[in-house]
């Protein structure tokens, strides 16, 4: 007999460890997150860079191999001297390693931007099968847990704020789709944050290509 997938309970996953992103690769999770507090350098580079009040962002496809260390060279080289910038560039190099050693990536699609308006501002489900998602500076992203709305009303459903759901600054969280294998009709519900008129914020998405 077959079993109906859209009647599988799936949960979200929240831990202080690294470890906890692990658990996106079960059946029955669609969201992992770990919640971390940024290295202090970080946190202030991010804070500074957001203060330059630039359109800031870079965009490239990482070629991953599994014997070498990620190098970025370059990254985001608007801000190369804000202080600060090692240490950032050395936590990108580090997820985008943890990211592609967890799913057995090849190939890392990259982008980190300065965003001034809520790129994706109506709740979505993403057509990829992973994605990594990290706020170093301003509002997290926003998502809701199973059950809170029809998945059919998307995207126009009205949501309780009472259900919303928001990561918070340096959470790193991946994200699972509607393309990752037996993922269909799950896909991790979420949002960009609203943002008020001046506010900003520094987001990291990593997406596994390869």
């Amino acid at each position: 007999m077959m079993l109906n997938v859209r009647s599988r309970t799936v949960q979200q996953v929240l831990g202080h460890s690294p470890q906890s992103l692990a658990d996106i690769l079960r059946d029955d999770v669609n969201l992992a997150v770990w919640q971390r507090q940024l290295p202090v350098q970080v946190e202030d580079f991010a804070t500074l860079v957001l203060g330059l009040e630039q359109p800031l962002g870079d965009e490239r496809v990482v070629e991953v191999d599994e014997h070498e260390a990620p190098s970025l060279p370059g990254l985001l080289k608007g801000a190369v001297d804000v202080q600060g910038y090692d240490s950032f560039v050395a936590d990108v190099e580090w997820l985008v390693a943890a990211y592609a050693c967890l799913l057995g990536a090849r190939r890392v699609g990259l982008r980190v931007r300065v965003l001034e308006s809520a790129m994706c501002p109506r709740f979505h489900v993403d057509h990829v099968p992973l994605r990594l998602l990290t706020t170093y500076a301003g509002a997290g992203s926003e998502w809701l847990a199973e059950g809170c709305i029809e998945r059919s009303d998307l995207p126009r459903a009205m949501v309780s704020v009472d259900n919303i759901r928001r990561l918070c600054t340096g959470d790193v969280a991946i994200l699972k789709g509607e393309k990752f294998e037996g993922n269909e009709g799950h896909g991790i519900i979420h949002r960009s944050p609203e943002m008020a008129v001046g506010e900003r914020r520094l987001l990291l998405s990593l997406d596994w290509l390869a």
